[in-house]
């Protein structure tokens, strides 16, 4: 396994900050984020369970860009399976 690196929060230090990977051979999104605060948690709890295994994350909405990039390769590579 191998992760390829888009990118971190451009607005950090680059230490800690929400980072963006696509996984090399699943095409899967990789993604690093703040943890959701108690009332977005809530809010998400509306439409369905979050089961152990998952997490409710916040990613900036300035990392677009690099997610969009993700999304590219991963439906790229997910094409070749």
């Amino acid at each position: 396994m191998a992760l390829i690196f888009f990118g971190k929060d451009p607005n950090t230090n680059g230490d800690d900050c929400p980072t963006v990977w696509v996984h090399d051979t699943s095409a899967d999104l990789v993604l690093q984020g703040m943890k959701a605060d108690q009332q977005t948690e809530a809010e998400c709890l509306v439409f369905g369970h979050i089961p152990d295994t998952e997490a409710v994350i916040r990613i900036p909405a300035r990392m677009v860009p690099l997610i969009r990039r993700a999304c590219d390769e991963a439906e790229r590579r997910a094409a070749l399976q």
